[in-house]
C-alpha cells in the first residue's frame, strides 16, 4: 500500500510549516500577535507527526525526516534571528518581510492540507477509521493555519502596500 508514503508525505509538509512559522514567530517578535500565534500553530504542527506516529508503523512509513525538524530550536542561530529581528522591527521593511513571510506560511498549510486530503481519501479507500480520524483532526487545525494567514495578508496587505 502507498498510505505509507502519503503519511510521509503529510508529516514532511507539516514539519516543514511547524519550522516555518517558528520562523515568522521570531522575526516578527516585535509584533505580538504575529509571535505568540505563529509559536502556539507550531507547537499544533509538530504535535500533527506525533498523532500520525500512531498509524506510520502499520504502513510502513519513516516520520524520521519529519521529526528531525524542531521548530522550538533556541541555538545560536536562533538568537542571533531574535536579536536581529528586534533591531529590524524600528524600520519599515518588516512590513514587507512579514507579508512574505505569511505568504510563505499559506503556501506551505495550503500543500499540508492537500497532502492531510490525499491521505483522508486513501485512509476511506481502505477503511480504516482511526486514520481516517487522526487525518481528519489534524487536517481541520491545519486548515485553521491557511485561515490565519489568509486573515493576516488581508488585514496587512492594504496598509503595507499602499504607503
Amino acid at each position: 500500500m502507498k498510505i505509507g508514503t502519503a503519511i510521509e508525505a503529510v508529516a514532511e509538509a507539516e514539519a516543514e510549516l511547524a519550522h516555518a512559522l517558528a520562523g515568522i514567530g521570531e522575526r516578527h517578535r516585535a509584533d505580538h500577535d504575529v509571535f505568540h500565534t505563529a509559536k502556539t500553530l507550531a507547537r499544533r504542527e509538530s504535535a500533527h507527526i506525533d498523532g500520525l506516529g500512531a498509524h506510520a508503523g502499520r504502513y510502513g512509513a519513516s516520520l524520521e525526516g519529519a521529526l528531525r525538524h524542531d521548530p522550538e530550536s533556541t541555538g545560536p542561530l536562533q538568537k542571533a534571528v531574535a536579536k536581529g529581528a528586534e533591531l529590524v522591527a524600528r524600520r519599515p521593511e518588516p512590513a514587507m518581510l512579514l507579508l512574505s513571510d505569511l505568504r510563505k506560511v499559506y503556501l506551505l498549510a495550503s500543500e499540508a492540507s492537500i497532502n492531510w486530503v490525499m491521505l483522508g481519501q486513501g485512509a476511506q479507500a481502505i477503511k480504516d477509521t482511526e486514520l481516517l480520524a487522526a487525518v481528519t483532526a489534524g487536517h481541520r487545525e491545519t486548515l485553521q493555519t491557511v485561515k490565519w494567514a489568509t486573515y493576516r495578508i488581508k488585514a496587512a496587505s492594504p496598509q503595507i502596500l499602499a504607503t
